[in-house]
């Protein structure tokens, strides 16, 4: 798995590769993480679950790069590579086609120039095949949440059922494991201002203001008059599934994330945190599984409460989001992957 975290890149790439890895380890196999950068949280997760991690030391991406991994998947013996990063483009992939192995490039919206894989996966709401019309021949596309790869604890809660009540009053706050942009604070504000709601909410080991978030929840939590009595912080959860399960509408990141919730069935108000979402919470939006805000960094506290309010007040609308969201991801996108890898690309 070669794919980085960071505080400014976040922690998906890794993320969703380690839904794979968790496949591939259910399945007999052994994952091992090939890493320039990491954070600590993440990294110590990886190594919980009986994942190998091999720090790499050239630039990413760069063709050092591929040499390094070429040969830490040779000495493993490696039956598969998997790509996840914009940093790792055309030459990346046909540098490590040249050495003969098996790659499979995990992708968002096309920032290759071409591709060599033996297959790209793009798992989003948006994918579609005009994406890679530059491609080798023999490259296999696996596109949309079909392929909708999620973590080993989403598993028990297949034909799980909702229950949509008349108001929502829990709401799930979960900006990603690292939120550069600090917008989980903002979110909690907003929040905080709604008398009737109950929070969760997630935060990363990979946030550098966590300190911060717990100071404010405590205070407002503590603080006297009309504020929720009822915010929790929760830090580096791997109960996410259950979390989801237990809230009746969440405020989220436009990432991996929002696969998940359309999965459990869960309404979202999505923001933007990184350009690479930004066709994934659109087509989501347009597909009436979430509600787009718009960019992170132009999210105001007036244009969250503006959707925020008659969300919670509208069971018939929450109702409509979440069958729209069980239509798109069934759960079994893991299973689809390996049943690709473990034919080899040859069928």
């Amino acid at each position: 798995m070669r794919a980085d975290a960071g505080i400014a890149m976040g922690t998906g790439h890794v993320m969703r590769c380690f839904a794979l890895a968790q496949a591939w380890q259910d399945a007999g196999g052994h994952a091992v993480f090939a890493m320039a950068q990491a954070t600590p949280a993440l990294e110590e997760r990886l190594q919980r679950e009986s994942m190998e991690v091999a720090r790499l030391r050239a630039e990413p991406g760069s063709a050092d790069d591929a040499q390094e991994t070429i040969a830490l998947a040779r000495r493993k013996q490696a039956r598969w590579v998997v790509v996840d990063g914009y940093c790792f483009g055309a030459d990346y992939q046909a540098a490590l086609k040249g050495a003969g192995l098996k790659v499979f490039f995990i992708d968002d919206n096309g920032h290759a120039a071409h591709y060599s894989a033996d297959f790209v996966l793009n798992q989003n709401v948006h994918a579609n095949e005009a994406l890679y019309r530059s491609r080798d021949e023999s490259t296999r596309l696996l596109l949309g949440p079909r392929f909708a790869m999620l973590r080993r604890e989403f598993t028990e809660w297949r034909g799980w059922n909702r229950e949509i009540p008349a108001v929502a009053g829990r709401v799930l706050v979960t900006m990603g494991g690292s939120d550069p942009d600090n917008l989980t604070e903002r979110v909690v504000e907003a929040i905080l201002a709604e008398p009737d709601v109950n929070a969760t909410v997630v935060v990363g080991g990979s946030n550098p203001r966590l300190p911060k978030l717990r100071a404010l929840v405590a205070g407002r939590r503590d603080a006297p008059g009309d504020v929720p009595r009822d915010v929790q912080l929760v830090e580096n959860v791997t109960n996410m599934p259950e979390l989801m399960a237990n809230s009746d509408l969440a405020i989220s990141g436009a990432g991996t994330t929002g696969l998940e919730m359309c999965f459990l069935g869960l309404p979202a108000l999505l923001i933007v945190l990184a350009d690479n979402q930004r066709s994934a919470a659109e087509e989501l939006s347009r597909r009436g599984a979430a509600i787009n805000l718009g960019e992170g960094a132009e999210t105001s506290l007036r244009v969250l409460a503006e959707q925020l309010v008659p969300l919670l007040a509208s069971r018939e609308r929450r109702k409509t989001m979440s069958e729209a969201g069980r239509n798109l991801v069934d759960g079994l996108g893991a299973e689809r992957v390996m049943a690709k890898l473990n034919a080899g690309g040859t069928e």
